[in-house]
């Protein structure tokens, strides 16, 4: 395990960058937005993940990658809600009519402070309190990103809140497993059998409907360079109903020889395919990132749950710990 400086924050605030290693994996994980920065396997030479090797692009074109997003993940329509006949009014940081990630100051582009560290693991945690971004309940958030035998990252978010509120985590990284520059000779698998569609601003329309004849079935394998040309992929995908206690298998990418594996306790899988990157400030693999030169996975609850009594719930009571974990597992498959 490595810290070092990584910057600061306009407001003077050190950013830090943690690197950990075991079992093959190396991960480097920066305080703002506890963010994963860059993931290398032995063996590969370029980064899995889209990450800067520096802070300023993370407040602009970078904001969100790697990042772990909420209180809220996704989007809240018209930044509105309800608690036990309490209205809320949140924060509206998306074009002015809906919640993203928690809002403008999220978990996502805070500064996340060390917990906890070892050779092959970080902890970091944030704390938001009561009335933040609109939401209510002052509200503790920890994540601990620990490399497994597999070799295999294993992420774990756990939240309390002083009263009943909206939660719902997710890791925003971006990745890419070949280098290339976008991820047309990707393939991948996803298990749902249904989706959610959205109306223009990737709000959820109403009741999961099937994937199969639309752009979003992945049910067998698919090569993405099929599937970029056509509709917007940025949609939630129903992996389950309900949430587990045990990770379950949500998906499966592979480009060249090296496969990974996504499996998490969340129902929902918000899967989007970076439309849009455009290139600017170099990236860690030293080229800009332009459009689809990543894909995001997100494991969470469905999006805009508090409106649509039939999805899984994002209230978190007072009584109750909120628990996620996801899991990336990753082998070279020796093969191209």
């Amino acid at each position: 395990m490595t810290k070092d400086a990584f910057g600061k924050l306009p407001d003077g605030q050190e950013v830090s960058r943690i690197t950990i290693t075991g079992h093959g994996l190396t991960a480097s994980v920066v305080t703002l937005g506890a963010s994963l920065q860059d993931l290398r396997l032995d063996g590969v030479a370029h980064p899995l993940v889209l990450g800067f090797p520096t802070l300023p692009p993370y407040l602009d074109e970078g904001r969100y990658f790697g990042a772990i997003v909420g209180r809220c993940a996704n989007r809240i329509a018209r930044g509105e809600a309800e608690i036990d006949g309490r209205p809320l009014a949140l924060d509206r940081n998306e074009a002015g009519r809906t919640t993203l990630h928690g809002g403008s100051d999220g978990t996502g582009v805070r500064n996340w402070t060390v917990a906890d560290h070892g050779p092959d693991f970080v902890a970091l945690s944030d704390y938001l309190p009561d009335g933040h971004m609109g939401f209510p309940g002052a509200m503790l958030v920890r994540v601990r990103y620990q490399i497994l035998p597999g070799p295999a990252l294993r992420i774990e978010i756990v939240a309390t809140s002083s009263e009943t509120t909206i939660c719902n985590f997710a890791q925003h990284s971006y990745f890419n497993l070949d280098g290339k520059a976008d991820i047309s000779d990707h393939r991948l698998t996803i298990p749902a059998e249904t989706y959610l569609p959205v109306d223009e601003a990737l709000i959820p329309l109403g009741s999961p409907a099937p994937v199969a004849g639309t752009h979003l079935d992945f049910r067998q394998p698919v090569q993405l360079a099929e599937r970029l040309g056509g509709p917007l992929i940025d949609h939630n995908l129903c992996i389950d109903t309900t949430r587990h206690h045990l990770p379950r298998p949500a998906a499966v990418l592979q480009a060249g020889d090296v496969r990974m594996t996504i499996d998490s306790t969340e129902p929902g899988l918000q899967v989007y395919a970076a439309a849009h990157m455009q290139g600017g400030a170099k990236g860690i693999g030293g080229a800009p990132y332009g459009r689809h030169a990543g894909i995001a996975m997100e494991s969470q609850l469905w999006p805009d749950a508090v409106h649509h009594g039939d999805y899984p719930s994002t209230l978190l009571t007072s009584d109750q710990v909120y628990r996620q974990t996801t899991v990336l597992g990753f082998t070279r498959t020796g093969s191209s």
